[in-house]
């Protein structure tokens, strides 16, 4: 590390933003620091999108195990060692985390532990850690401290009774019952994965349907997905009166004028995120706000000349790869690299089974804004490959713009969602036309056809439907 701590760029955070614009700023030879209160990777990969992902793979596969009858196998007495699930997650965690530690030294960026504070314009000093009291000066600087789980007033995490998804990431058994508060991607991964091993699930919404942000129609396949599963499902309904007891948690579901109290062992809250601001901008530093998030104009630049931010903590949407995105536009820009870019269309993924994914705008936008489009629809049903899978749950959605053929939105759930909104992702970039995407010739068999068969049903030319 330089003993020289005068910087072109200190980064405050390293998660999915921060960590990406320190290695984007060293990869031009520019002399960065990366300041992170706990390690490389930031709660995404510590404590969120990868060691959830490791968890929710090992929930598949048990849940494979148990019907592999069907597949011509005989397993019996399948047994769960869960502690081992969860050290699992947490070696591929620390495995990601060295990796961003060595990408760090590769590209020469100075790493440092520790709760990071503005100061004044280009003067941070670090109050919190082994290098509490250590000032560094920077002729730019990068905020990307990211977010953290919300918690309801009143409510004590303690790990067992009150759970948030990073604490549940770090258990080492299975509550007998969990109500889980928020239906939104990390509320209904984790209640998939918890009911997989064996406990009893009950998630509730205050909106209509659970994956808000989803098409219905989407939304409305996973409720049913769920409920087979045995999870229990309430939307539209209020948790309120919520009490830790002697032996786990009681509360009252709301529904109109209709309340029923239920108890279970835990409460796992998902109720959405809060701006990490605490401690991070001195009183002399005026940086203006909104709703709690840093403002930034087209340069990701704030009021304060010289001071950016990027990710999570300038506001909605949430998301690991919106933030890299934004935080290498942010780099790029203040350093000559081209005018930035924000963030227009983003795919949105939902890891439980079925797996969502979406890009672009639902049906339910398109009619509220009065476009005239059409709808293309495939049904894995449909597909050799889902069937021959095993993994028939779910559809391809696509909606179009009915006179040139623009794709307006892709809806996906099912088996391996995640990885085929690439396509329409990169066809909406690239503006291709549902015919362009027809017209592409996709390998059979595969799940990536049904891309095709939607986007063929647009102009009644589907042959497998």
């Amino acid at each position: 590390m330089s003993e020289d701590l005068n910087y072109d760029l200190i980064v405050i955070g390293g998660g999915p933003a921060g960590y990406a614009g320190a290695i984007r700023a060293g990869q031009m030879g520019k002399k960065v620091a990366c300041i992170e209160m706990e390690r490389a990777g930031g709660t995404c990969l510590n404590w969120g999108c990868i060691p959830s992902k490791a968890l929710l793979k090992s929930a598949e596969l048990y849940i494979k195990m148990q019907h592999a009858e069907s597949f011509g196998f005989s397993c019996k007495e399948i047994s769960v060692d869960f502690p081992k699930v969860v050290e699992r997650s947490r070696d591929v965690a620390d495995q990601m985390a060295k990796g961003i530690e060595f990408l760090f030294k590769k590209n020469k960026v100075d790493y440092f532990v520790g709760k990071a504070q503005i100061s004044v314009p280009g003067m941070i000093e670090i109050t919190e850690g082994e290098e509490q009291g250590r000032v560094l000066t920077a002729e730019k600087i990068l905020i990307a401290t990211g977010c953290r789980a919300r918690m309801l007033p009143g409510l004590k995490l303690d790990g067992k009774k009150i759970m948030t998804a990073r604490e549940i990431l770090d258990r080492r058994d299975i509550p007998e019952s969990v109500v889980v508060l928020g239906a939104g991607a990390i509320g209904m991964e984790f209640a998939y994965f918890l009911r997989a091993f064996g406990a009893e699930v009950t998630v509730v919404e205050m909106l209509n349907e659970v994956l808000p942000v989803e098409d219905v129609e989407i939304s409305k396949c996973v409720e049913r997905a769920f409920k087979k599963k045995g999870i229990k499902v309430h939307t539209r309904t209020k948790a309120e009166n919520i009490k830790t007891t002697r032996n786990g948690v009681k509360l009252d579901l709301v529904k109109g004028d209709k309340k029923t109290s239920i108890e279970a062992s835990s409460l796992l809250v998902a109720i959405g995120v809060v701006a990490n601001t605490d401690g991070l901008l001195s009183n002399k530093l005026k940086v203006e706000m909104d709703r709690n998030y840093i403002k930034v104009d087209d340069n990701y630049q704030t009021n304060v000349p010289g001071v950016y931010a990027a990710g999570d903590i300038i506001g909605q949407p949430w998301l690991a790869h919106v933030a890299t995105y934004e935080a290498l536009q942010a780099v790029n820009g203040m350093f000559g690299h081209g005018k930035p870019k924000k963030v227009g269309r983003f795919p949105g993924c939902t890891y439980c089974q079925p797996q969502v994914a979406s890009i672009g705008k639902t049906e339910e936008k398109l009619k509220e804004e009065g476009i005239d489009y059409g709808v293309g629809k495939f049904p894995f049903t449909a597909s050799g490959k889902a069937v021959a899978t095993s993994e028939s749950i779910g559809f391809v959605k696509v909606l179009t713009d009915k006179k040139h053929g623009e794709i307006l939105g892709a809806h996906i759930v099912g088996a391996d969602a995640t990885e085929l909104i690439a396509e329409y992702a990169l066809a909406m970039e690239l503006e291709a036309t549902v015919q362009e995407v027809h017209n592409t010739i996709h390998a059979h068999p595969t799940l990536s056809e049904a891309l095709m068969e939607a986007a063929a049903v647009t102009m009644d030319e589907a042959i497998h439907i």
